[in-house]
């Protein structure tokens, strides 16, 4: 009976909305490896045996960022409205509440100034497990303020995006801040000072049509999702076949839309040297040490 019951057990899920694997252990969606979730967490949400590059929560993309103790919080005060009294299968006021409980922020974005070896930015960071990470007006009035104040402080700005795209619930108000986002980097172009975007896993719609691909530079994760339109919706609208991962990382770079496609483990020493370059400034040898060290890291992975 006892062996009866272990076979009836209910195998642990994982939601989408859950940055965290569920149970102990999950299979790779890459290579179908076993992978035990404290490794995965340990290892920045990479599968140990091939690399997959899952998605990371905010505060962990964070800390994989920031240098050690540098980051301080800017956004967290703005929380959204419900100027349409919208309302699907629940009201709108009551999806942001209980996503808002879960996520512990106000909306799906965090925003603040940290160092990256030791070179000052301002940090826009998307949360895709709130929402989908959809920008409505709260993420757009986030960001344009992290970038006007990245001008003022005369600091580079670095965004990390993760979407689905506009906020249906907002409607025409949240296909606003594509224009309020797009104007506010002007003020950091005005000043010379340097935005680069990071793209990964998904990023689509309206952000994708906005601030992320507005970048001086433009870099993404392996094999992220990047487009406007999803696939199935081009392929049905053309009537045509697709080629195969048209719309991941590593085929946008061979087009052209990207600059570079940076695994997570080269990412931050990445940054700081395209950063310093931007600046008319020279690497330091701690950047450059360091990045020859996480590139062999990442091909160990």
């Amino acid at each position: 009976m006892a062996l009866e019951r272990w076979f009836r057990r209910s195998r642990p899920t994982r939601s989408d909305d859950d940055p965290s694997p569920a149970g102990l252990w999950l299979k790779c969606e890459a290579c179908s490896a076993q992978i035990y979730k404290k490794d995965l967490v340990a290892a920045a949400y990479l599968c140990p045996e091939c690399g997959h590059h899952y998605r990371m929560p905010v505060e962990a993309r964070i800390a994989s960022l920031a240098d050690e103790g540098s980051f301080e919080r800017w956004s967290g005060r703005l929380g959204p409205a419900d100027p349409l009294a919208f309302h699907d299968t629940e009201a709108y006021p009551d999806r942001m509440k209980r996503v808002q409980e879960k996520q512990g922020r106000p909306d799906a974005i965090l925003t603040g100034a940290a160092t990256l070896h030791d070179e000052p930015v301002a940090l826009v960071v998307m949360d895709f497990f709130f929402a989908g990470g959809s920008m409505g007006s709260v993420v757009g009035e986030e960001i344009a303020r992290a970038a006007e104040r990245a001008a003022d402080e005369d600091r580079s700005l670095v965004a990390i995006t993760a979407s689905g795209g506009a906020r249906m619930q907002e409607g025409a108000l949240s296909l606003m801040q594509l224009a309020k986002t797009t104007v506010a980097l002007e003020g950091l172009a005005e000043r010379r000072l340097p935005y680069v975007s990071v793209l990964t896993d998904p990023t689509t719609g309206g952000v994708t049509a906005s601030f992320a691909t507005l970048g001086d530079l433009i870099f993404a994760e392996p094999r992220a999702l990047i487009c406007f339109a999803g696939p199935r919706v081009i392929q049905q609208t053309i009537k045509q076949d697709l080629p195969e991962g048209f719309q991941r990382a590593e085929f946008l770079l061979k087009k052209g839309m990207l600059d570079d496609v940076v695994p997570r483990p080269r990412l931050k020493a990445t940054l700081a040297r395209s950063l310093r370059l931007l600046r008319g400034r020279a690497p330091v040898a701690a950047d450059l040490a360091e990045e020859e060290v996480e590139s062999t890291h990442a091909a160990s992975v």
